[in-house]
């Protein structure tokens, strides 16, 4: 009920498109663009080409907003998170703030699919390494839960100590001093390699609200 709920919300965000062509993707724009395709048969059974294009830093108010094309052509445009009501079901589409955190299809029957990235995208690359390599590909991924769940182990005490510090937090629950006390390279590195190990997820599409949002992650 909740998550119904949410893409009622959600759909009644999207506004009509102006019709404008769907942009080609440039080699300069794969950490600040995503653009990902799904193919569907239409209702006289013609299969059509429904794209989301995301530009990841915002416009010129800093809101990202998604829009979908059908064959190149806007059809909607919204902002995130995002629902579009396509033949057969919805596309849905979320960010976190290291990128993509859901991009699908979901039927009327509510079957899941995941869109599939243009090859010319960062997505579309992390996705071709997956095929080629197959081996590296989870082995990078395994890194990354590695290093995020180190961050949380490691950076959640020292904040928690700081928190706590607050003067009017202080006086209401009392202080907490953590076992763990890095030194300030330590703690850098930390961040840096937790940003990228979440934009590396980012970049499949995977999100965990702990691992990925829980510390570092402003919007979650």
């Amino acid at each position: 009920m909740a998550s119904e709920s949410r893409r009622r919300r959600a759909a009644r965000r999207a506004k009509p498109g102006d019709g404008h062509s769907l942009q080609r993707y440039r080699w300069w724009q794969p950490f600040s663009r995503s653009l990902l395709h799904l193919r569907l048969a239409g209702p006289e059974g013609r299969v059509e080409t429904w794209s989301v294009d995301l530009r990841l830093g915002g416009d010129e108010n800093g809101v990202v907003r998604a829009k979908l094309y059908r064959d190149g052509v806007n059809q909607a445009t919204s902002k995130l998170p995002a629902a579009f009501a396509v033949p057969g079901g919805m596309i849905e589409v979320a960010t976190s703030g290291y990128g993509l955190k859901r991009a699908h299809f979901v039927g009327d029957d509510g079957t899941e699919r995941q869109l599939s990235p243009d090859p010319a995208s960062a997505e579309g690359r992390r996705a071709r390494l997956h095929r080629r390599a197959p081996g590296l590909s989870r082995a990078i991924g395994g890194v990354s839960i590695v290093v995020l769940v180190v961050a949380l182990v490691l950076g959640v005490p020292q904040l928690v100590e700081q928190i706590t510090q607050i003067p009017p937090i202080a006086e209401a629950i009392g202080t907490f001093e953590s076992p763990i006390h890095l030194p300030p390279w330590a703690n850098i590195s930390l961040v840096v390699g937790a940003l990228a190990a979440s934009t590396e997820r980012a970049l499949r599409l995977r999100y965990n609200w702990l691992l990925d949002g829980g510390l570092f992650d402003g919007e979650d």
